[in-house]
């Protein structure tokens, strides 16, 4: 039980602090219905969950021999990281409101799986902080902890999504276009950050 406590705790700090996937559902929280915001939560925590397996038992060890892996993974990234939030730039106040047709599940799949498993910071901070967990844990103790992991995405997505859902009415087309800015401007400034990481490695 520790070890699952262990996992739960570090899984919240690592999740909570604002990234791609906390601004994509936020966006769907003040956009969508309740019901539509809880399917693009759900979705979100099924990646999210997957990339940390994936991290904790395999991808560690393959960007750590390879480093060109990582390069690749840091120049692709950024462009996709950019390309989203010069989206959000443009979108127009009509685009965002609530009385538009919701957008198609393979879309909402699409987008999610991308600012997930193509989120090069994710995928490298996850990989670096999960390995280095896996690697001092007893070997019984790997599946609790990696559930506790998997259990606070869970929380946290579904958590900030009925939060958020909640006061949606509060917001309006012209407060979420603001919104909007905002978080294309600090995904812009996150995607070039990446991409000078990769300029670096150069």
């Amino acid at each position: 039980m520790g070890y699952y406590l262990q996992g739960l705790t570090m899984g919240l700090a690592y999740v909570a602090p604002i990234g791609l996937q906390n601004l994509f559902v936020i966006n769907s929280a003040l956009t969508h219905t309740r019901r539509r915001t809880l399917l693009t939560a759900w979705i979100v925590i099924f990646f999210d969950v997957t990339l940390a397996f994936a991290c904790f038992f395999g991808i560690g060890a393959v960007m750590e021999r390879y480093q060109w892996l990582q390069m690749v993974i840091l120049f692709v990234g950024s462009i996709i990281v950019i390309y989203i939030g010069v989206g959000l730039l443009r979108a127009k106040g009509e685009e965002i409101d609530r009385s538009q047709a919701t957008g198609s599940i393979r879309k909402t799949i699409s987008s999610a799986c991308v600012v997930t498993w193509f989120n090069p910071q994710a995928i490298i901070d996850g990989t670096m902080m999960l390995v280095a967990f896996h690697v001092t844990l007893p070997a019984q103790q790997s599946i609790p902890f990696i559930s506790g992991v998997g259990t606070a995405s869970c929380l946290w997505f579904t958590g900030i999504t009925l939060a958020i859902s909640l006061f949606s009415n509060h917001f309006h087309a012209k407060t979420l276009r603001i919104i909007n800015i905002v978080c294309g401007v600090v995904i812009i400034f996150y995607g070039c950050k990446l991409m000078w990481n990769f300029i670096q490695l150069l």
